[in-house]
């Protein structure tokens, strides 16, 4: 089935929404037990917008949004300028697909394109597939955290990865 990406738009609000709402009830890939209302999700859009960070969408044939990537900042200190947290996730019927890595290597590029120099990942480390994909992406693990989260009546461990947007950049003075 083919899919379109783009920029997102609030009418595609919803359909994140959605996803969103799927993976804090499914699964361990979003910490979060409660799901969001559409306020959330627009308060998390206009976020991204006023900050000039994109949220990209992959929207299959029938205009449905089956998948979408963001990156925000990675902690709220200046010295973390130019480091980025990022998201992405697929609808549970789109998974396995390959649309993940199509945004992703959008995601990286927009990263590039906003003068960032890394882009972090916080995986749950259990998640094999988020963490193959991200070594595909030339991502490499620096760290691991156990125990630090809890969900579903277990506890979770994290696994920190990152890609160097840039190498060999010299720092802004």
């Amino acid at each position: 089935m083919p899919h379109t990406f783009r920029d997102a738009s609030p009418a595609d609000l919803p359909g994140i929404r959605a996803i969103y709402n799927d993976a804090v009830l499914n699964t361990t890939a979003i910490w979060n037990e409660q799901p969001v209302d559409l306020a959330n999700r627009q308060a998390w859009f206009d976020g991204r917008q006023a900050q000039g960070y994109p949220v990209i969408v992959a929207v299959d044939d029938a205009g449905e949004v089956a998948g979408y990537a963001s990156f925000g900042d990675w902690r709220p200190f200046e010295g973390f300028r130019h480091t980025v947290e990022h998201s992405v996730y697929i609808r549970a019927d789109q998974r396995g697909h390959g649309l993940g890595p199509t945004l992703m290597e959008a995601l990286i590029e927009r990263a590039r394109q906003c003068g960032k120099h890394v882009m972090v990942a916080a995986i749950e480390s259990g998640n094999a597939a988020s963490i193959r994909l991200h070594e595909r992406l030339g991502f490499r693990v620096t760290g691991e955290m156990p125990q630090v989260g809890v969900k579903f009546g277990r506890w979770l461990d994290l696994t920190f990865m990152q890609l160097v947007l840039n190498p060999g950049a010299l720092p802004p003075n």
